[in-house]
């Protein structure tokens, strides 16, 4: 049965090759449910990534023709693509903007790697996967091992246990968030 907690809220997820795919297709099906609209960006448009396990996600835009005033929320999943999504200077652009605008963005395991290099993560309370804790505190954020961690606008967690924790944090915040006027 589909929800209507996120009806006329607009998503945007990121994807590259290696994305951890459970902390992909877990919050695309689970806000698609809730009755968000979900919109995946890759480098290329129609492109197919492929996850750490193998399963495939097509990319419904391009980075290049993403602009973040579309969006509601942004949602990163982790695995390895971060690492290459932070190279990125349009990802760290949009991340950048949503943070600006206080609009909700949620990461969980190794993506704290994009809002660390889109500057962004400062003063803020975070948790991940322990191989990036150094990398977070590092960027001035202050880290706990929590299942999700919810400071201001930000929505994080560890790995794919916590994906009920994550999904329904972000559900929550987004359903509190006013909808945005379309131009």
């Amino acid at each position: 049965m589909i929800m209507d907690e996120l009806k006329n809220k607009r998503i945007l997820m990121f994807v590259a090759d290696l994305y951890e795919d459970m902390e992909l297709l877990y919050p695309k099906i689970r806000l698609k449910e809730a009755g968000a609209h979900v919109t995946v960006a890759g480098e290329i448009e129609g492109n197919t990534y492929t996850g750490k396990h193998g399963h495939p996600c097509n990319a419904d835009e391009s980075f290049v023709n993403i602009r973040s005033n579309d969006f509601d929320a942004l949602v990163i999943p982790g695995g390895f693509a971060p690492d290459k999504l932070r190279r990125e200077k349009k990802v760290l652009d949009v991340t950048r903007t949503f943070h600006e605008t206080g609009k909700p963005i949620a990461y969980i395991c190794h993506a704290g790697w994009v809002p660390i290099s889109a500057g962004i993560v400062k003063g803020f309370k975070v948790t991940s996967t322990k191989a990036i804790k150094d990398d977070l505190v590092n960027a001035g954020a202050e880290w706990v091992n929590e299942p999700v961690v919810i400071d201001r606008h930000h929505i994080t967690s560890r790995n794919p246990d916590d994906l009920p924790h994550f999904c329904n944090a972000i559900i929550e915040m987004m359903s509190e968030v006013p909808e945005l006027e379309r131009t």
